[in-house]
């Protein structure tokens, strides 16, 4: 370099240290000046450039119109190129003249000349791309002005000095360059106006970030505004941005989709490859003949997803771990400064400068890869929601059978959730071995070859925890197999919660919960005791190299002294150590989580889809709309056939009915058509859209018109139509909102004829060219059924002209369809017109002649009157129970028994399809809802987030859950554990200043010993805390669950019907996750951060009091910030977790009705749905993301002022210091940052965290049932749910046997009554639980009970018998197989008062006819309550109670009622039995 410069005008050295280094005004020699530092600019600009042209050329933002700041930047690129130019020619113009310039005059000129040309162009290029900041551009405009300083500052002292300039024309164009350099360094901190051409931005309330500037978005600054309205009043959603265009679901999902179809395409490459014979060799073909079975990897699809963010991130990190290493250097010179009396004082001021800048940098850094890496894990989890619901819509039947709500539940949230909580600890794979080989290097550089002891020391570690880590994976997968299993009972538990109650089951299930719940926490402790051991390897592990490297280098030669560079600079690096070190426990059991969950996830998406070819729907035979051709289909792949050889061929505008008896596999028809079921061999052809009526009725969250319409457009005319014809006009006029009122999860605010109606509506409306209807008449009043056939489904209805498939148990509509399906066995025995059955003389002709009614009362059939069906609609209406039922032609026995005794009855009409009693609800079904929602129409009461601080009394809550003493025993422990440190510190320091003796240190051994005691101490410390909060967490965890699941089985109906499913299951998935897994250790590092803190704000100032001065103001400044960020982040993630329960719920809801949403082709839609859930979510998880980077930057800002000062004070005190104090107090001062960021950080998590357990506490402490006082309904279910104190009476008592049953027990009046309820609810497990789940009965009984109920001949036929498994809600059986179950339920119990709720509603006539005489015989001493549904059924009955409007109307024997020609009297009339 001195060649450059060392000749002509400039004739100096490039480096000069007396002029530099040794003189107390410091100088760089000329050449340096106008060599590397004028270079280093253009050297930054020309290194980036690469990178920031492949960046913008895949980033285009739009175009921005050229504005005068542009026109002013470019101008002065240009004048700065002129400039530069111009000192060329000078140079050129000196040598032509004799004088001989330097080399460097040359090329400094001409170098910089074309970078500020390049830099001109960069400025326009930016400017076509959109770029509105340019953080490249503001880079090198800074370092411009940075390295044109020195020179600014050394022509000025030169000129003083010389009393002259030497070089005018050099003097004149560098203070013009540096002027033109300032000006573009101000004009490129402002920022252009949005791109003109960019895609049109509406909305109201866009991200900041987008239009901010490069200190803004550096600093994080962009957040401020956010963070004041934050602490200025509680934030709403409407306060929060919307999300950029690529964070948002369908970007996201989509991506993931590609690489994993990409992965699934490659898995299946090598077998098809295989196949096909192109290898002559006989060798190569036999080696290929055998693929291997490659499994799609899930892993290799989110790397390949998120390539960019992970190699983004992966820089930052690289650029931090290289700066982190810089101040343990800087601290050594600073020993060295105090050390030397004779050294200038700006030394120190310099160092203590360097160490604040780069301590600034380190923090702006690292705080953009956290930025980089937390927005990708937002991604991933986004991703992988999405890709969890998109395959959920597609699985096939037996998979859901495997997999229920509740896991897949589970694969959303707290899978999901585990990936984004690893992704910050990603990078420590490469950057922890990174960092330890750096700090090892370094520490042999001071301590020579005993570094290595320490080395040895990890390296034996390594394999310790590694077994650690092993055997937490093993309790890691059985606990999520005990959590899936808790979940899919509790999901099990609130859908079927009425019959538990109404069974008094509730104690049963509770004991297999807690059950499940006692071995996960077995689990849990067993893996928090590993985690307790795993942190005490590492907390002490920087100790113990430390103590051994330190130890074997004053052991091994007497004259190796221990000064207080050595120690404290050692002492620096084995703090940088620590953080990697401490930091892999948590990677280790992350990843070890993580691994379970990419496995988990990995099974669920390798799973059968439904094959969207198996139903033809292109071609078919011409004049056919459905045609099936030996068809065989089975719900499993595995199971046996549910049908078999089937061939039909339904022309177009059709109507055919399917019959036969339960289980045949008529609904199975119906799935085989959807494309629902296995086609095992065969073709199908469904030409046309399809619209599809559902056994049991799905009805969606939302409003009655969103539910018909079902993502239609409206079209008034048809959507009228659809109500009137569909008889839903008189429900608008009862429901409190019309149509505009809200349905509440699974319709549980309408009855079962109402759901029915809103479905078949819902298919009429869809206009589609076929129509599948499955059993859609069952749940409906008999005269309802009629109107809906006349004016929908028959001959004269709206979808005349249409094919239709009609399943029916309903043989009155028969002699109207065009011809007849009937199924057995799942096989077609007859198949024709309603006469042609009736001739061929059939199974299906006797089974009409015994049931059908005589054709001359079909003949005679009279039509009701107009009046007459509107009140009787509106009677349906007014009956909004919430269980299915069905309608069946009355028992012929009962019906002749009843003409006998009745010689005055006439015979006309379908009686026996007439039913008029009705059902009502319960008042907390109805009226509660109703009263509460008259103005709005809404029933789902919205979940509600606190505001403002988290209460104390939930900290008191929890304190008191883990246990008053043992919370007071952990802090006692913490701070010893810190006095300790400290002291081994104070104890270094005292020995690096002991008096040195002919070159060697005395007391060498004690002060190792001594050193060594304190430190195993401190360990011990660390792991009894750690022990004892994991016994107290447990212990919380158990009692918080406890608390949790007892409340919400005792809680009231009406609490179930207004709170969604998916929001309680919430609290116990999620939320007591986190207080199982989540709140412990962040208690730990909150404690862990504060002490750290305060000891090294003790330690600082008893080395320099100095620093007194700026405690307070620095102790202000944070507080300040924590203030604003604490109160921000905390309604951030309130709102966060209000708008997670949506997600889950609309999940739920999704996987019920994934064959109707199928059907009807709205699978798209549905994505669209729940990818605005998942977006709403994350738009509140992304403020709380930025606001914890907010946060880093202003408190570590606070930390390098504490450096700074720290380092300050030392100089300025530096006479009266000694070498050991200055290190002790600097090398705490250097991991101040990290703990004070910590503990705002831990702090708001605690806050963030805490707020599951006042969610589980608020679901812990609703109102009980006992004592509760409602309003009754107006309707008979309400008088039967008061015999059962679902309701209680508002005044008045009832009697049963004497006794008040207000002054009895539930669980001992429920226990006593029984009720066979039109909902054939059942749980998962075996059958003989479903029977008896407390196991009080023999088997002999269950057998005899199974044989009454007609179920003994199909249980027998289970290889397991009573083990018999039950899939979730019994969906392995039929309706009419559940029904029966129930009705064995109550024969096993057989109280003295039975109640039946139309409970052979779902059964074929044959079976009906025997159970009705099965229930005269079993309980012809016991009392019986019947709701009837239809008259049939109750004609023989001692006594009949006619309620209107929730009075008793009449109360007489039956032929007594008919001949007072009352109410009774019309009813019986006009079902034609009067």
């Amino acid at each position: 370099m001195d060649r450059l410069c060392g000749s002509g005008e400039l004739g100096s050295k490039f480096w000069d240290s007396n002029l530099t280094v040794y003189t107390n005004t410091p100088d760089l020699t000329p050449c340096f000046q106008n060599s590397l530092l004028a270079w280093v600019p253009c050297i930054y600009l020309w290194a980036a450039l690469p990178c920031y042209l492949f960046y913008l050329r895949h980033h285009r933002l739009g175009y921005i119109v050229l504005s005068c700041l542009s026109r002013l930047k470019t101008a002065l690129g240009v004048l700065l190129w002129c400039i530069s130019w111009v000192d060329l020619f000078y140079s050129f113009h000196g040598l032509v003249h004799g004088s001989s310039p330097a080399p460097v005059f040359f090329i400094t000129p001409l170098l910089v000349g074309i970078t500020m040309l390049l830099a001109t162009l960069l400025i326009q290029y930016e400017r076509l791309r959109g770029v509105r900041s340019s953080g490249v551009l503001i880079i090198f405009w800074l370092l411009c002005v940075i390295c044109a300083i020195i020179p600014f500052r050394s022509k000025i002292l030169l000129a003083l000095a010389e009393g002259k300039i030497l070089d005018p024309f050099r003097f004149t164009t560098f203070y013009i360059y540096f002027a033109l350099v300032l000006c573009a360094f101000i004009l490129s901190c402002f920022q252009e106006k949005p791109p003109l051409f960019s895609p049109e931005n509406l909305d109201t309330n866009p991200c900041p970030e987008a239009s901010a500037g490069f200190f803004s978005r550096l600093s994080f600054w962009w957040f401020t505004k956010l963070a004041i309205l934050g602490y200025r009043r509680p934030l709403e959603d409407s306060d929060l941005w919307s999300l950029s265009e690529e964070d948002c679901s369908h970007k996201v999902v989509q991506r993931l989709l590609e690489a994993w179809q990409k992965q699934q395409t490659q898995a299946s490459g090598p077998q098809t490859a295989a196949l096909e014979p192109k290898i002559a060799g006989e060798d190569e073909v036999l080696l290929k003949a055998r693929p291997k079975t490659k499994k799609p990897s899930f892993l290799r699809a989110l790397v390949r997803t998120f390539t960019s963010s992970l190699l983004m991130g992966a820089c930052f990190k690289l650029i931090q771990d290289l700066l982190s290493f810089i101040n343990p250097q800087l601290l050594s010179i600073l020993i060295r400064f105090i050390s030397d009396p004779t050294a200038p004082t700006w030394w120190g001021f310099l160092l203590a400068g360097l160490m604040f800048v780069s301590s600034t940098m380190q923090t702006l850094i690292l705080h953009q890869h956290y930025h980089c890496i937390f927005v990708m894990a937002l991604r991933i989890r986004t991703a992988i929601i999405g890709v969890i619901y998109r395959k959920a819509l597609t699985i096939t039947n037996s998979v859901k059978r495997e997999y229920t709500v509740g896991e897949m539940v589970n694969l959303m949230s707290v899978d999901a959730q585990r990936f984004m909580d690893v992704s910050p600890f990603i990078n420590l794979l490469w950057s922890a071995p990174l960092q330890v080989i750096l700090a090892i290097y370094f520490l042999w550089q001071i301590l020579g070859p005993s570094a290595l002891a320490g080395v040895a020391v990890i390296v034996l570690l390594i394999p310790l925890n590694g077994a650690v880590s092993m055997k937490m994976k093993t309790y890691q997968v059985q606990q999520m197999k005990f959590k899936d299993s808790r979940i899919k009972l509790m999901s099990e538990i609130l859908n079927g919660i009425k019959v538990l109650k109404l069974y008094a089951w509730e104690p049963t299930f509770l004991e297999q919960v807690e059950g499940i719940r006692q071995s996960e926490l077995q689990l849990l402790r067993k893996g928090a005791y590993l985690q307790a051991i795993s942190t005490f390897i590492w907390v002490c592990t920087p100790f113990m190299v430390t103590l051994i490297t330190l130890g074997v280098y004053v052991c091994v030669d007497k004259n190796n002294v221990l000064d207080a560079e050595k120690a404290f600079v050692s002492l620096s690096l084995f703090n940088i150590l620590k953080i990697p070190l401490n930091l892999l426990p948590q990677l280790i059991s992350g990843m070890t989580q993580t691994s379970v969950s990419l496995k988990r996830i990995q099974d669920f998406l390798n799973q059968d889809e439904l094959d969207p070819q198996c139903v033809e729907r292109k071609t078919i035979s011409p004049g056919r709309a459905i045609t099936i051709h030996n068809g065989t289909f089975s719900w499993s792949k595995d199971l046996p056939p549910t049908l078999h050889s089937l061939n039909i061929q339904i022309p177009k505008g059709a109507l055919v009915a399917v019959v036969g008896p339960v289980g045949c596999g008529k609904s199975s028809l119906v799935s085989a058509l959807l494309g629902e079921m296995e086609k095992l061999e065969g073709a199908v052809s469904v030409k046309g859209s399809v619209a599809y009526v559902p056994q049991q009725a799905w009805i969606q969250n939302c409003t009655l018109q969103e539910n018909v319409l079902f993502g239609q457009p409206m079209n008034p005319k048809r959507y009228q139509q659809a109500l009137e014809t569909c008889a839903l006009l008189a429900d608008l006029d009862v429901l409190p909102g019309g149509d505009q009122t809200e349905i509440g999860e699974k319709g549980i605010n309408l009855s079962g004829g109402q759901r029915q109606r809103v479905s078949l509506a819902r298919a009429v409306y869809s206009d589609a060219n076929i129509f599948l209807l499955d059993d859609p008449l069952s749940a409906v009043d008999s005269h309802v059924a009629k109107h809906i056939f006349d004016q929908v489904i028959g001959p004269e209805g709206v979808l005349a002209g249409k094919t239709r498939v009609l399943v029916t148990h309903g043989i009155s509509f028969l002699p109207q369809t065009d011809f007849i399906i009937v199924l057995a066995d799942g096989q077609i025995t007859e198949m024709g017109h309603y006469s042609e059955l009736l001739q061929h003389d059939g199974s299906f002709a006797n089974f009409l002649r015994n049931y059908a009614p005589d054709e001359n009362q079909e003949a005679n059939e009279g039509v009701l009157q107009h009046a007459n069906e509107e009140v009787l609609l509106l009677e349906d209406t007014l009956s909004t129970h919430t269980d299915l039922t069905d309608t069946e032609p009355a028992i012929y026995e009962v019906r002749k028994q009843f003409m006998r005794e009745m010689s005055s009855l006439s015979s006309e009409g379908e009686g026996q399809n007439r039913p008029v009693l009705k059902r009502y609800t319960s008042s907390l079904e109805k009226e509660v809802p109703a009263t509460q929602t008259k103005e709005t129409g809404a029933l789902i009461k919205e979940e509600i987030a606190e505001t403002g601080n988290v209460k104390l009394s939930v900290y008191w809550d929890y304190a008191k859950s883990v246990g008053l003493c043992t919370t007071l025993f952990i802090c006692l422990l913490y701070a010893g554990q810190n006095a300790v440190a400290i002291g081994a510190n104070v104890w270094l320091s005292a020995w690096t200043n002991d008096v040195e003796e002919h070159g060697q240190q005395n007391n060498t051994s004690v002060r190792l010993g001594v050193y060594a005691t304190l430190g195993i101490l401190q360990g011990l410390l660390v792991m009894l805390s750690a022990f004892t909060m994991v016994v107290g967490a447990i212990q919380a965890a158990r009692l918080l669950h406890t608390a949790l699941l007892h409340n919400q089985i005792r809680a009231p109906q009406s609490f179930f019907d207004t709170t969604p499913s998916g929001r309680i299951l919430n609290r116990f998935s999620k939320d007591i996750y986190v207080i199982d897994e989540v709140l412990a250790p962040t208690i730990l590092m909150l404690f862990n951060s504060f002490y750290t803190s305060i000891s090294t704000i003790v330690v600082i100032v008893a080395s320099t009091p100095l620093f007194c001065v700026v405690v307070l103001p620095l102790a202000v400044f944070y507080g300040f910030v924590q203030r604003f960020y604490v109160a921000t982040s905390r309604q951030l993630k309130r709102l966060e977790s209000v708008s997670r329960s949506p997600i889950f719920s609309h999940f739920s809801e999704t996987v019920t009705g994934t064959s109707v949403i199928r059907a009807y082709g709205r699978v798209q839609d549905f994505k669209v749905l729940s990818d605005a859930k998942v977006d709403s979510n994350q738009k509140t998880t992304y403020p709380y993301i930025a606001s914890n980077r907010w946060l880093g930057v202003h408190v570590e800002f606070v930390g390098n002022c504490v450096v700074l000062f720290s380092a300050l004070f030392a100089v300025i005190g530096r006479n009266s210091l000694n070498p050991g104090l200055v290190g002790l107090s600097v090398s705490y001062a250097l991991q101040v940052t990290l703990s004070l960021n910590w503990m705002i950080r831990t702090l708001s998590d605690l806050e963030s965290n805490i707020i599951a357990v006042e969610r589980v506490k608020e679901y812990s402490k609703t109102e009980t049932e006992v004592g509760i006082v409602g309003r009754t309904g107006a309707g008979k279910s309400s008088m039967t749910l008061c015999l059962f104190r679902i309701l209680e009476a508002a005044e008045g008592e009832i009697f049963i046997d004497g006794l008040n049953v207000a002054h009895i027990g539930l669980h001992d009046l429920r226990s006593q009554l029984t009720i066979i309820p039109q909902d054939p609810i059942l749980f998962s497990g075996t059958l003989r639980m479903n029977l008896d789940p407390f196991g009080r009965y023999s088997d002999e009984d269950i057998w005899r009970t199974l044989e009454l109920s007609h179920l003994s001949a199909f249980v027998s036929s289970q290889p397991t018998g009573l083990d018999f498994q039950c899939s979730e809600g019994g969906d392995n059986l039929s309706v009419g197989q559940r029904q029966l179950v129930c009705l064995a339920r109550a024969l096993l119990r057989k109280s003295r008062v039975l109640v039946l709720d139309e409970a052979t509603a779902a059964i074929d006539l044959e079976t009906d006819d025997l159970i009705q005489g099965t229930i005269r015989t079993q309980f012809e001493d016991c009392t019986v309550l019947t709701i009837a549904h239809r008259l049939n059924t109750i004609m023989d009955y001692n006594r009949v109670l006619v309620l209107d409007k929730g009075v008793v109307a009449e109360f007489d024997s039956p032929v007594n009622l008919i001949a007072a020609g009352g109410i009774f009297y019309g009813m019986a009339k006009d079902a034609g039995l009067a």
